[in-house]
């Protein structure tokens, strides 16, 4: 039985590929800050067969404690601070957890392996973030970063330390270079759970507007549950390497507003509103995937398509607001 350990356990992407990993016979660890984590009863209802270990990106070695306590195959390292607002609120804090966090793991493993090649197989999350103003459309593995925040630029460090670590030391380290990927597990505080989110309250009657910053903004956005079997497959392959993981198509905001409201049968235009307050300090306009690579060498396709997407959260969180409309809850769905 191969073990692995998942940091950022408690994120759609954690939840989605601890799922995975156990279907596929994993025994799965989670990465946990101390056990007074408020989702862990939400988690261990979600994902009773999840083991938890204690560590934190900002403590090196509570890593290498972790690491030496599971003796983990796979290190998948999807912990960071991802809301990019918040970015630019705590732009240090932001560089320590996403940045040197990837640093933090990346050392754990090789001293844990000790003066050999590291035995362990390392997944990171690199984000389509680090494109920002994009010197090209679609983006692929070779087009160069320019990216537009404090996390965009913490993800780059951590992607160049990644291949650093593979060769320098010969470790099967690979990133994930993934697109905008959703679900009804996302955070309330991302822009497209809260439009699911306030199209299902607008929908009952518990909210009336929906304020957003730019709505002409473009992602390639796809579904995070596809996106965990990418993960998987890199660190499958004979060597590590980088992947950009996305559907190849770019909608905008307003697309994904209008199909949010289109499925509860409203017209978006009579209660979406324009805030500043939303907009970013340097935005990024258009962000769309080249994943040709990752379709040739990993055999990987997405299932989910824009549309059924959409259609997914927006019903989910339906049935969220229908059995606790005085919550925002991630979920299980």
């Amino acid at each position: 039985m191969k073990t692995a350990l998942v940091t950022g356990i408690t994120g759609q992407d954690g939840t989605y590929l601890a799922e995975y990993l156990i279907s596929l016979g994993y025994q799965v660890y989670g990465l946990v800050r101390g056990q007074n984590n408020p989702k862990l009863p939400w988690l261990h209802e979600l994902i009773p067969d999840l083991r938890l270990v204690e560590g934190d990106l900002l403590d090196q070695g509570s890593l290498i404690a972790a690491i030496a306590k599971v003796a983990p195959d796979e290190v998948y390292n999807l912990g960071s601070i991802s809301f990019v607002p918040l970015a630019w609120k705590q732009p240090e804090l932001v560089a320590s957890t996403t940045g040197l966090g990837v640093l933090r793991v990346l050392e754990a493993i090789r001293i844990a392996s000790g003066n050999g090649s590291p035995r362990c197989r390392f997944y990171q999350a690199s984000s389509s973030e680090m494109f920002g103003k994009a010197r090209e459309t679609p983006q692929k593995e070779d087009t160069p970063f320019y990216p537009r925040s404090p996390y965009g630029v913490a993800k780059a460090y951590g992607h160049y330390l990644t291949i650093n670590y593979r060769e320098s030391y010969g470790m099967h380290a690979s990133s994930g270079i993934l697109f905008n990927h959703e679900s009804p597990r996302r955070g309330p505080e991302f822009v497209t759970r809260k439009i699911s989110a306030s199209v299902a309250r607008i929908k009952l009657g518990q909210q009336s507007k929906l304020a957003l910053g730019n709505l002409d903004a473009q992602r390639d956005w796809g579904f995070a549950g596809d996106y965990v079997r990418a993960m998987h497959q890199m660190l499958q392959q004979p060597e590590g390497g980088d992947y950009v993981i996305g559907t190849g198509e770019a909608h905008s905001v307003q697309e994904f507003v209008e199909a949010a409201f289109e499925q509860v049968g409203l017209d978006w235009r009579e209660h979406v509103v324009t805030d500043e307050r939303f907009i970013r300090p340097a935005e990024v306009d258009l962000l769309r995937a080249d994943p040709r690579k990752a379709e040739r060498e990993l055999g990987w396709k997405p299932g989910v398509s824009f549309r059924e997407l959409v259609a997914m959260m927006v019903d989910a969180d339906l049935h969220n607001v229908r059995e606790n409309p005085d919550a925002l809850f991630v979920s299980t769905l």
